[in-house]
């Protein structure tokens, strides 16, 4: 007898044995919480935050709507500030082109059926960077508007890509995904622009020219002999 439970000792141990060491080759080949989270997704689009808020209608509309304000009014502010003609033809292309998208941003919440009023004034957020564009010195007026423009029109497309993935309103999606690409344009255009002002080139021919039309009314204005 005290052979057998010698015998039905070992046994067990063994078998505890051979789990513990499965355990541990498990626990060896697992991925730890902090793995897991390191590790892409297999959808590139997945690995994109999305915040929550930005899937509803209203919180989207009032988004998108803002960004068209402030690309609109940025955009008149260059046309009367700047003497560099190719951010004045930016400017003005912003200012046809989002009222475009205003309008149907319009239109596509006719289309839903939602109650929805889109903001009729800019954000804070949209108004101090306004206001930070107005204050500029005229020599760095260029530069900065340019700059913003980049900025804006990436946190645009990312907005409506993100709504056209995952919002929750049909025709809105539709309107965000058939204008993330005009915004992916505008985005191309306005780092062409700042470009041309981190090498000198646009902000140097701009200057010369202002300079050049500067010389010629002080021409004309000065008394003949």
């Amino acid at each position: 007898m005290t052979r057998h439970l010698i015998l039905a000792t070992a046994a067990v141990a063994a078998l505890s044995l051979a789990a513990c060491g499965q355990k541990s080759d498990e626990t060896k080949g697992a991925a730890t919480p902090a793995e897991q989270a390191a590790t892409p997704d297999a959808n590139p689009a997945a690995t994109v935050p999305t915040p929550s808020d930005e899937t509803k209608a209203d919180v989207f509309v009032a988004k998108a709507a803002d960004s068209d304000m402030f690309e609109i009014q940025a955009g008149k502010l260059a046309g009367s500030r700047s003497t560099n003609p190719s951010v004045k033809k930016f400017a003005a292309e912003m200012v046809k082109a989002h009222t475009a998208t205003s309008d149907g941003l319009m239109a596509a919440i006719k289309t839903s059926g939602a109650s929805i009023t889109p903001p009729t004034a800019l954000s804070k957020d949209m108004q101090d960077k306004l206001d930070d564009l107005t204050k500029a010195d005229a020599k760095d007026f260029d530069k900065k508007y340019a700059d913003d423009m980049v900025d804006a029109h990436q946190s645009a497309l990312n907005l409506l890509q993100r709504y056209a993935q995952d919002g929750d309103t049909p025709a809105l999606k539709t309107f965000a995904a058939d204008t993330a690409p005009k915004v992916q344009k505008h985005l191309e255009m306005a780092k062409g622009l700042k470009k041309g002002f981190g090498t000198g080139e646009d902000v140097a021919k701009a200057q010369e020219k202002a300079d050049k039309a500067q010389a010629k009314a002080d021409e004309k204005a000065a008394p003949k002999p």
